[in-house]
C-alpha cells in the first residue's frame, strides 16, 4: 500500500543538495549554498504498466522493523552493488548520502522516480533527475537493503574515519580463507553495499544504476553482480528452485514463517554487544564459480552421491520425498551409508554444525566466458546470519572435506552489518551514527 513520502529529519523535501548535484552532474563548486532541491510529491500506488504481469505492481514497504529483502519473498532477479567511500568524504557528508538514499529508496521502490521532476520533468537545459530506464514499469516487488562493511569502522591502517569505531560490534568478525577461495580484490568487500532485488531486471538495475549516480563525489561503485533466477526460497509459499548445476537448491532453507527460527539464527539480538543493532543482521555474500563443463561430465549417479540427494525431485538419498528428513545412519545393501559422509548435504547440514541454520538468498549468475572458452558462471550466494563467524563455522566444515567444493570456486567474498530497519523520518544506518 502507497503511503505519505516524508523527507527524513535533517533533509529538505527531497534529496540533499549534493544529491541533486550529483544527478545534474554539477559537482558540488561553484553553486550557491541556497540552490533548492526538488520537492517530493506524496506517492500514489505504482503506476499501472499497460498489461505487465501482476508483479508490476507488487509494492513492498521500505520501512518497518527489519529492512526489506531478507525475509521478503525472494524475488527472481539481483543487482547487488558495493561501493568505498571517497577518501575526502566526512562524517557529515556520508549521512548526508544515507539519507539521500533512503529519501530515493523510499520513493523507487513504490514504482516512482528518484525526485517528483523525474526522467522527463527537469528541464532542457539540465540532465534528467532519473535515468528513465524503468519509466512505466512499476514496482515490480523491489526491494533495497543496505550494508556496512567492517571497513566503514575502521580503514586498512586502523583510521577511525567517521568517529563509529568504538561501536562496531564484537560479532563483526571477517571470514577466514576457505581451501576453494581464489579471491579477486576488485570483486570483494567493500565500505557499503546494497541489494536491489524486484521481479524485472530493468527495474533492479535502474535502483543501483540511480543510487550509484546520487553517491557520485561521495562513494564509487567497486563492484556489482547481476543475479538472476533465484537459487533459494524464502517463504513456504515458494517452490525449491533450480541452480545452474540442475539441482534443487535451499530446501532446508530458513522461511520468513519461521519467527522463532528466524530470531534465533538470523536477527541480531538485544543481547549482542551494541543493543541498539537488535533486528538487524549481517549479510555474507560470495561469488562462487562452478566448474560447468566438468559438472556436466559426471555421470548421475556420482552427481548425486555428491550432493547427497536425487536429482529429480531433491529427496535425500536415505529415502522420502525432498522434504523428508535425512537419515544420516541409513545404510545400503554393501553396508555403507547410504548418504556419504563427504556429501553436501551431510557436511552443511544442521546436525553437522551444532544446530546453525541460515537464511540464504542466492542467485545464478552467467558473466560471460573465460579465454579457455568455458561460461563463467554459477552462483552469487547470499546468506543473512547475526554473526558471520557462525556462517564460518559451517564454510569450514564444509571446505574441509565436501566433495563438492571440487566443482566450486569462490571468487569473491564479503561480509556487512545489515542495520535494523527504520521508521519514516528516519535515515538507513541512523543506528549506527547515532
Amino acid at each position: 500500500m502507497a503511503h505519505e513520502l516524508s523527507a527524513p529529519q535533517g533533509m529538505s523535501q527531497g534529496l540533499s543538495r549534493r544529491g541533486f548535484l550529483a544527478l545534474v552532474g554539477l559537482g558540488g563548486g561553484g553553486v550557491a549554498a541556497g540552490y533548492l532541491t526538488h520537492a517530493a510529491s506524496s506517492a500514489h500506488a505504482a503506476p499501472s504498466s499497460g498489461g505487465r504481469p501482476e508483479s508490476s505492481d507488487l509494492v513492498y514497504d521500505f520501512f518497518g522493523a527489519h529492512q526489506a529483502g531478507i525475509v521478503t519473498p525472494q524475488q527472481d532477479q539481483m543487482h547487488m552493488a558495493a561501493f568505498t567511500v571517497d577518501a575526502q568524504t566526512t562524517r557529515e557528508e556520508l549521512i548526508e548520502l544515507l539519507r539521500d538514499w533512503t529519501f530515493a529508496s523510499s520513493r523507487m521502490t513504490q514504482g516512482l522516480d528518484v525526485t517528483d521532476s523525474g526522467a522527463f520533468g527537469s528541464g532542457p537545459y539540465l540532465p534528467p533527475d532519473d535515468t528513465g530506464e524503468a519509466q512505466g514499469f512499476g514496482s515490480f516487488g523491489l526491494t533495497i537493503t543496505f550494508g556496512f562493511g567492517p571497513s566503514l569502522y575502521k580503514d586498512s591502517s586502523g583510521n577511525d574515519r567517521f568517529g563509529i569505531a568504538d561501536r562496531m560490534p564484537m560479532e563483526f568478525t571477517t571470514l577466514p580463507t576457505m581451501v576453494n577461495d581464489f579471491m579477486d580484490p576488485t570483486h570483494s568487500d567493500g565500505d557499503l553495499c546494497i541489494q536491489a532485488c524486484a521481479q524485472d531486471p530493468q527495474v533492479a538495475v535502474h535502483a543501483i544504476r540511480n543510487l550509484t549516480r546520487i553517491a557520485m563525489g561521495r562513494a564509487t561503485l567497486k563492484w556489482s553482480q547481476l543475479g538472476f533466477g533465484r537459487s533459494s526460497s524464502t517463504s513456504v509459499e515458494q517452490a525449491t528452485p533450480r541452480n545452474l548445476f540442475g539441482l534443487k537448491d535451499g530446501t532446508n532453507n530458513l522461511k520468513a514463517e519461521e519467527h522463532d527460527m528466524l530470531d534465533k539464527h538470523v536477527w541480531i539480538p538485544e543481547a549482542s554487544s551494541v543493543p541498539q543493532l537488535a533486528g538487524g543482521t549481517y549479510l555474507i555474500a560470495r561469488r562462487i564459480r562452478m566448474t560447468i563443463e566438468v559438472w556436466d561430465g559426471v555421470r548421475l549417479e556420482e552427481q548425486e552421491r555428491v550432493v547427497g540427494r536425487d536429482k529429480a525431485e531433491g529427496a535425500p538419498l536415505s529415502g522420502g520425498d525432498e522434504f523428508t528428513a535425512p537419515d544420516f545412519a541409513a545404510l545400503g545393501p554393501t553396508g555403507k551409508p547410504l548418504i556419504d559422509e563427504r556429501s553436501h548435504l551431510a557436511r552443511v547440514h544442521p546436525d553437522a554444525n551444532g544446530g546453525i541454520s541460515m537464511l540464504r538468498r542466492g542467485y545464478n549468475f552467467v558473466d560471460g566466458n573465460d579465454a579457455q572458452g568455458r561460461l563463467n558462471a554459477g552462483l552469487f550466494f547470499i546468506a543473512f546470519v547475526n554473526a558471520p563467524d557462525r556462517f564460518a563455522r559451517v564454510h569450514q566444515n564444509m571446505a574441509r572435506d565436501d566433495m563438492f567444493t571440487e566443482y566450486l570456486k569462490t571468487t569473491g567474498s564479503a561480509v556487512f552489518l545489515v542495520p535494523p530497519g527504520i521508521s519514516e523520518g528516519q535515515y538507513i544506518g541512523q543506528q549506527v551514527f547515532g
